[in-house]
């Protein structure tokens, strides 16, 4: 389930959802939470997003393609 982005913890891989011009998405990598914002998870660069809703990262989800299914969020 979707949570909204003030709860995301610091420190863990996180699935994240952005809004952008093509409207609302999961992103395809994990991300980390941390004091200077969000990093890649797999490379550790800094990336610039402004996400709306996170969850735990589950790779098995996103393989599966339905990390895109934000139907699930309040």
């Amino acid at each position: 389930m979707w949570k909204p982005i003030l709860s995301a913890p610091f420190g863990r891989n996180l699935e994240l959802a952005v809004f952008d011009e093509d409207g609302e998405h999961a992103l395809v990598f994990p991300c980390i939470r941390g004091t200077e914002g969000w990093k890649n998870a797999a490379t550790g660069a800094r990336i610039d997003i402004r996400p709306t809703h996170w969850r735990e990262w589950a790779p098995e989800r996103v393989a599966a393609g339905k990390s895109d299914a934000l139907s699930d969020h309040p």
